[in-house]
């Protein structure tokens, strides 16, 4: 991919200087590390994005249902459930 467009940014010394050196440690251009720096966090944002959607959608078919009237009551679902650890426990 040509690389067109150049990204300026101030920072402190102290941490230009430590960055540099690691990146040199790790025989890379320093320019290579932030590429993929920057690559992955477009990917984590993007990801936890589809994730966050993910959900709501999620929620919103669990707020439909129950309107709907498909929804059960919490305390029959603990009671499914406690009957359920009975039997895997072999109280029942």
């Amino acid at each position: 991919m040509p690389k067109e467009a150049v990204f300026t940014m101030k920072l402190e010394p102290d941490l230009r200087e430590a960055f540099m050196s690691e990146a040199q440690a790790a025989h890379r251009p320093a320019s290579q590390v932030l590429r993929e720096l920057m690559r992955e966090f477009v990917q984590r944002q993007r990801q936890a994005r589809e994730h966050d959607d993910f959900m709501e959608q999620k929620v919103q078919a669990a707020r439909n249902s129950i309107q709907a009237g498909l929804g059960i009551a919490n305390e029959e679902v603990e009671a499914q459930f406690a009957a359920r650890r009975a039997k895997v426990a072999g109280l029942a």
